[in-house]
């Protein structure tokens, strides 16, 4: 893998009620925003929720053909039932993706939030300010569509961290 090389990457912000996604081209230091939005779902019945996250997710990926998939590790606060949901949307979002062949990349809201803001406890606020300069946005992303943006962008930059200490170790990523 070249840390030139261009790659579309798709990152995902799963939710029962709101899942937002966002695609990005990297190419070495180079950010390009491709496409970005949320998915709002209403209702209560739990299948037709996850049923419409998994055709969504389906359709972004049809669309923007990316390579490489990128999605935030679950993690349980206060509410377990709000995290087994959480978990719910997040399997049907994941089935779509990797049903069309793209392996998935996990990782933490902090080390989300490091890659972006350089600090691993950053507000909301600051993803969306972030997010709207480093891809050069016009005005701020929804929140949601900010944090899937920053998940894939999170991700551009481990794999290019990855090709690096290939490259300087000899070893093929």
């Amino acid at each position: 893998m070249s840390v030139d090389t261009t790659v579309r990457i798709l990152g995902i912000d799963p939710g029962s009620r709101v899942t937002g996604f966002g695609v990005v081209d990297v190419c070495g230091q180079r950010l390009v925003h491709v496409s970005s939005g949320c998915l709002r779902i209403k209702g209560d019945d739990m299948g037709e929720r996850l049923a419409r996250i998994h055709a969504h997710i389906t359709e972004v990926v049809a669309e923007h053909r990316p390579q490489e998939l990128a999605v935030e590790k679950v993690f349980v606060h206060r509410n377990v039932s709000a995290a087994l949901k959480l978990g719910q949307a997040r399997g049907a979002a994941l089935a779509a993706a990797v049903g069309a062949g793209l392996a998935f990349n996990e990782y933490s809201p902090n080390e989300i939030k490091q890659a972006i803001t350089g600090r691993g406890h950053a507000e909301k606020q600051q993803i969306q300010s972030m997010i709207k300069i480093l891809l050069g946005l016009t005005s701020l992303p929804p929140s949601d569509a900010a944090d899937a943006l920053a998940v894939a962008i999170c991700h551009g930059h481990v794999r290019a961290t990855r090709a690096r200490l290939a490259r300087a170790t000899g070893h093929t990523a």
